[in-house]
């Protein structure tokens, strides 16, 4: 198969539909984490880590399509290493993540939200590789963990936090 060649639909190593139930996955599980961001900070939210997670879902889908459609022919043929895509997609989420933290005053802000960056890129790539109960588990622990801990710092660490939004 040329890959780029054909007028229409390219035939895909997974399904049309798998491959759109899973990137619906990814933007809902990228929801799940940016909806928290959205009600508590003014930072990177619901439509920055819904886009996230898409975009590394579908940077990994492509990854494992072309590595299916190149034939490896013992060593003679080229050679495709899918988990370079992988790479490139955290590198590139990571300069994203990086992009969300500052210094303010004598505090740094923002690591929260590059971290949230982070991870709804990692829930992507999960999603993208079919790994849906992984992802959901991981995404619902984010959501946990960012409520939990923020409740916890503001109400027990401290108090004062809670008038400061």
């Amino acid at each position: 198969m040329d890959v780029g060649n054909e007028i229409g639909f390219v035939q895909t190593y997974l399904p049309q539909h798998i491959i759109a139930i899973r990137l619906l996955i990814a933007a809902v599980l990228g929801a799940m984490i940016g909806f928290e961001r959205e009600v508590n900070t003014a930072q990177a939210g619901l439509r920055t880590h819904i886009l996230v997670a898409i975009a590394a879902a579908l940077f990994t889908i492509l990854a494992f399509e072309i590595f299916h459609t190149i034939e490896i022919a013992g060593g003679n043929g080229p050679q495709a290493d899918p988990i370079r895509a992988v790479e490139a997609v955290t590198a590139g989420i990571a300069f994203l993540g990086a992009g969300a933290i500052f210094r303010a005053g004598g505090g740094v802000q923002g690591l929260t939200t590059g971290a949230g960056m982070w991870l709804a890129g990692a829930t992507g790539v999960a999603t993208a590789l079919g790994y849906y109960l992984v992802a959901l588990g991981v995404a619902l622990l984010a959501v946990l963990v960012l409520a939990a801990l923020r409740a916890l710092a503001h109400n027990v660490i401290d108090p004062r936090k809670k008038d400061l939004g």
